[in-house]
């Protein structure tokens, strides 16, 4: 019989930060059967997460986490555990290097295998033989045997000699039930506007009569950060919230529909495929795309062009504008809320809410701390979720007590419904150029369209997919797609003669190797080059290639760039009006 081993001498301690800590996770199901969790740590994520986790705010620290040098030089070793309820189970973690030419082939994998029983495996950044492609700090992995393990995990960096670490800070327990947190909620209130349409909905609900909740934006919508992200996300515990408190017999239907890294120039070109399919005829829509729409070309037009065509609905559904915030405290209230007033809309801002807060300390009213509210610098996990929704019930709460929605209410000599009618029949605050806007791809044609696809003849089946509405799975966005797929060189263009007054082009953006660039050319002169790897991700891109104020006949030439031959481009489609 053997004795246990001895031990080794006990190793240096060493300062450490957190930059997960008890983050909660849920192995995803793949194809194979397997179970995976993302967290992705690139674009600042990391630097974000090292400064509300682990309180970091020496700068010399967070900049040499922007690079796979800098870590290096910063950390000494990575402590990692997860913890679920069946600990005899085992996970694979992985913290990816991204490469600076081959994006997700070509860094450093910092592996380990761990038992899912909490307790702590230490990676050491000696024992890798670092590639010469190495980067910047890319993703988080962890791979679950089998789907949908939800659990906890936690990530410290153990630094160099050198470098200092500062105390933990623990946060306080969070009451949602104490005055205080009800004021945060209260805040969140920006506008109750006009509640006519809402309370409409709020009392055919509670007649027992079919309401429908739609939800459109981006991957705030989408339910990034809540987990799991189909029934944590702020969307579904918003329709949770409303049917539990309206409704008499279940009768509150859900819609979600929002797609990460998109703005509301993708938003309205979708609308119609993603809220009203089969026909539906949501009663309230949720608009989010407050953090979404900076690169939005035409500075808020889009935005303003999609509330009027919601507003302009035949049913004259409600519609609420959500301001969600990112973890610097950061949207774009200013330049979007000029719509809700100009419509007098109810609005709902998370910033006003949550940031005023953030800077007090513990006892002097700080209600929960960015490590409570955020899962990374641009998502809320499920307490912001939870946030989320209760300050989107609020509003719903304060209609309701508001006067019952007769059509007969009179202000200013006409009903709530003709004033906003009125507003509707005038001139936009910003712009409401695209509020009639189609989508045109391989299913939605349009007569006004002659296409000449060329070699651009194959479907893309890699696609960015998102869960809709209360479900799990993924739907992929622009199945209908035209791809071109490198093996025909002599035919690398797509031609299309297109009567409208403007045109969007939507192409797939990627990660990955295979793909490339195309020029796009408008009656014969260069509009733009396409490239799918200057966001690097696979998403859906929306750009404007003209914007008119009369209709007429344009030639449009999409050709992959000589180089680029060999390799793939998407056009997903179009977004036209006329």
């Amino acid at each position: 019989m053997t004795g246990p081993v001895a031990p080794k001498d006990p190793e240096k301690a060493r300062p450490f930060f957190y930059i997960l800590k008890d983050k909660d996770i849920f192995g995803e199901r793949q194809k194979d059967g397997t179970g995976i969790q993302f967290i992705y740590e690139s674009d600042g994520r990391l630097i974000n997460s090292a400064q509300i986790t682990g309180n970091v705010t020496d700068k010399e620290e967070l900049t040499l986490l922007e690079t796979v040098e800098g870590f290096g030089r910063l950390v000494h070793s990575i402590g990692v555990s997860v913890e679920t309820d069946r600990p005899k189970e085992t996970a694979e973690f992985v913290f990816q290097m991204y490469g600076k030419k081959d994006l997700y082939g070509g860094g450093t994998n910092l592996t380990a295998s761990l038992k899912c029983d909490g307790m702590e495996h230490r990676i050491y950044l000696s024992d890798y033989r670092w590639t010469e492609d190495d980067h910047v700090p890319g993703q988080i992995k962890i791979l679950f045997a089998a789907p949908e393990r939800m659990g906890k995990l936690s990530v410290r960096l153990f630094l160099n000699d050198g470098y200092e670490a500062p105390s933990e800070e623990e946060d306080l327990v969070i009451d949602m039930h104490s005055e205080e947190y009800c004021g945060m909620i209260s805040r969140s209130l920006l506008q109750l506007g006009n509640p006519y349409r809402i309370r409409k909905a709020i009392e055919k609900s509670k007649a027992g009569k079919e309401v429908t909740l739609a939800y459109i934006g981006g991957s705030i919508t989408q339910g990034a950060g809540a987990i799991p992200i189909h029934t944590e996300c702020y969307a579904y515990k918003s329709f949770q919230l409303f049917q539990n408190r309206f409704s008499t017999q279940n009768n509150v239907r859900f819609i979600k529909a929002g797609v990460g890294g998109t703005p509301s120039e993708l938003g309205m070109i979708r609308f119609d495929r993603d809220v009203l399919r089969e026909g539906e005829r949501p009663d309230i829509v949720v608009i989010e795309f407050a953090v979404n729409d900076e690169g939005d070309e035409t500075k808020g037009v889009c935005y303003e062009s999609l509330v009027r065509k919601v507003l302009k609905l035949p049913w004259k559904p409600a519609v609420v504008l959500l301001f969600s915030v990112f973890a610097n405290d950061w949207n774009l209230q200013e330049r979007l809320r000029p719509v809700g007033d100009l419509y007098d809309l109810p609005m709902v801002s998370i910033r006003d809410a949550v940031t005023p807060q953030f800077s007090l300390k513990c006892g002097e009213g700080r209600i929960l701390s960015k490590n409570q509210f955020f899962y990374d610098i641009f998502h809320p996990n499920n307490t912001g979720h939870t946030i989320m929704a209760d300050c989107l019930q609020y509003l719903f709460e304060r209609c309701d007590a508001a006067e019952p929605a007769r059509v007969g209410t009179f202000v200013e000599g006409m009903t709530e419904e003709q004033i906003l009618s009125e507003k509707l029949s005038g001139p936009a605050v910003i712009g409401a150029d695209f509020e009639r806007i189609f989508l045109l791809d391989k299913k939605n044609r349009y007569v006004g369209a002659k296409i000449r696809a060329g070699g651009f003849t194959s479907t893309d089946m890699e696609l960015q997919s998102v869960e809709m509405d209360g479900n799990l799975t993924q739907t992929p966005e622009f199945p209908y797609n035209w791809m071109y797929d490198g093996s025909r060189p002599q035919m690398a263009g797509f031609e299309m003669e297109i009567t409208c007054k403007s045109l969007f082009l939507i192409f797939k953006d990627s990660g990955e190797m295979d793909v490339g660039k195309a020029n796009v050319f408008v009656n014969d002169v260069y509009c733009m080059t396409a490239d799918p790897h200057k966001n690097n991700w696979l998403h859906c891109n929306a750009v404007l290639l003209f914007w008119e104020t009369e209709s007429r006949s344009h030639k449009v030439r999409i050709a992959v760039t000589e180089e680029d031959r060999n390799k793939k481009f998407t056009i997903l489609g179009f977004g036209y009006t006329i």
